[in-house]
């Protein structure tokens, strides 16, 4: 996952996750750049989910928001 990916549209990415497990806050998913692996980390420690299933919630939400 690229520093593209996960910025791309990160309105809408935080919103899609918020959706997802609404036990994450806007601290959480509060991005800043260069801290993908802290992001990641943080999403994992707050929902219990594993690295891959993160990974995949995020490239599922920014795949439909961008637009060509």
């Amino acid at each position: 996952m690229t520093k593209l990916e996960i910025k791309g549209d990160w309105n809408i990415i935080k919103g899609k996750l918020k959706q997802k497990w609404a036990k994450l806050t806007d601290d959480d998913l509060q991005y800043i750049e260069g801290k993908q692996e802290e992001l990641l980390g943080r999403i994992q420690k707050s929902t219990g989910e594993t690295r891959e299933a993160v990974e995949k919630a995020i490239k599922d939400s920014s795949a439909g928001s961008c637009c060509n």
